[in-house]
């Protein structure tokens, strides 16, 4: 039986002389031009299906909408936008504020309060009610949506919103990471429940806006205004007595500081400490928390702050401990920020003494 010899391996650049064959290169090139096609075309999907505040630029041709479907993005200029930085910024510090009992600690306001879990738990501390059956961890999309729904109707309740709600968010905005209506939403609670942290006037994000009619996919921009004015709406009663007296009455100031080192010394000294400078000698949170043990009585054990704090972020944990140790006394949140305590500043730091000293002022 005679053995057939093994055919040449054919040249990818090889071609029948009667054009039977095509030339392997271009099936290649065809190859790679469709696999192009289709990446693209999951791109464009993504950025319909996933986050509504992309962190890059995506362009509204490449969404893929049915007839009178429309999706809204974040303009990319919007997410670098000073006002909108320092917004967020100041409302993660707040919600972080909160819940620092939790141990809860939210670094993206988009990703973090999404499935309604943390924003559960932050309208549960700032209302005083139970809201632990939102605050479950739920794996299923449509559980997610569900319990969401339901928790902002809680919310609308306490915002005395009508029934219908909001129209600034809603459940698919908050579920999709859409930020302006997070942050619309994070605002009317900041209003709503007096937050310390500032929030900055007329904050603007620019939302793109794709809508697909006749068949052809149509954008506008349309600025949205997050904040309005919103310093404006704050009760007048918001300023104390230490806004007039640094203001106003520096004299009675130095009365007023003279009174509380006083008051600070006759306690801290049994611990063998002497305050000389009000303002630099509590930034680390230290001083507080040992002076609020000794008013009330107990031993604030090491473990649960930085007797020696190394850095600002260990200070500021002690500080929010401090502050914690306050409201369990029975007594109200001082109006600070931590992050003031411990960048020295004087009024901040008297606000805290002062609502230490109408508690213990005659305590021996």
């Amino acid at each position: 039986m005679s053995q057939e010899s093994p055919k040449p391996p054919t040249s990818p650049t090889t071609k029948k002389d009667k054009g039977g064959w095509v030339m392997n290169t271009l099936t290649r090139r065809r190859d790679k031009s469709k696999k192009e096609v289709n990446e693209l075309e999951d791109e464009g999907r993504n950025a319909i299906d996933g986050p509504t505040s992309p962190t890059k630029e995506i362009s509204p041709d490449l969404f893929i909408l049915e007839e009178g479907e429309e999706r809204f993005m974040v303009e990319k200029n919007s997410n670098t936008d000073k006002k909108v930085i320092e917004l967020c910024e100041n409302l993660v510090e707040w919600i972080n504020d909160v819940l620092a009992d939790r141990r809860v600690v939210v670094k993206c306001i988009e990703e973090d309060l999404n499935d309604g879990q943390v924003l559960a738990m932050l309208v549960e501390k700032l209302a005083g009610i139970d809201l632990s059956s939102y605050t479950e961890v739920t794996q299923s999309v449509d559980m997610q949506k569900q319990k969401l729904g339901q928790l902002l109707d809680e919310i609308n309740k306490l915002l005395a919103l009508p029934l219908h709600g909001s129209q600034s968010w809603n459940v698919e905005l908050i579920h999709t990471k859409h930020l302006p209506a997070i942050l619309h939403l994070l605002v009317a609670l900041a209003r709503q429940y007096n937050c310390p942290f500032r929030i900055p006037n007329n904050v603007i994000i620019n939302v793109v806006v794709v809508q697909k009619r006749d068949d052809m996919l149509r954008s506008k921009t349309v600025p949205e205004d997050i904040t309005g004015n919103f310093n404006d709406k704050e009760p007048k009663a918001e300023r104390d007595a230490f806004d007039t007296l640094f203001d106003h009455a520096p004299e009675k100031l130095v009365v007023v500081k003279k009174s509380l080192q006083g008051f600070v010394n006759k306690h801290l000294s049994k611990l063998d400490l002497q305050i000389d400078q009000l303002d630099k000698q509590f930034s680390d949170g230290v001083n507080f928390i040992l002076l609020i043990g000794l008013l009330e009585g107990y031993f604030v054990p090491l473990h649960l702050f930085s007797m020696t704090p190394q850095n600002d972020d260990e200070k500021v944990t002690n500080v929010k401990l401090a502050m914690e140790l306050v409201q369990d006394a029975g007594l109200q949140k001082p109006r600070i920020k931590p992050v003031d305590i411990v960048k020295g500043d004087l009024k901040s730091t008297l606000r805290v003494l002062y609502t230490l000293f109408t508690k213990y002022k005659n305590i021996k």
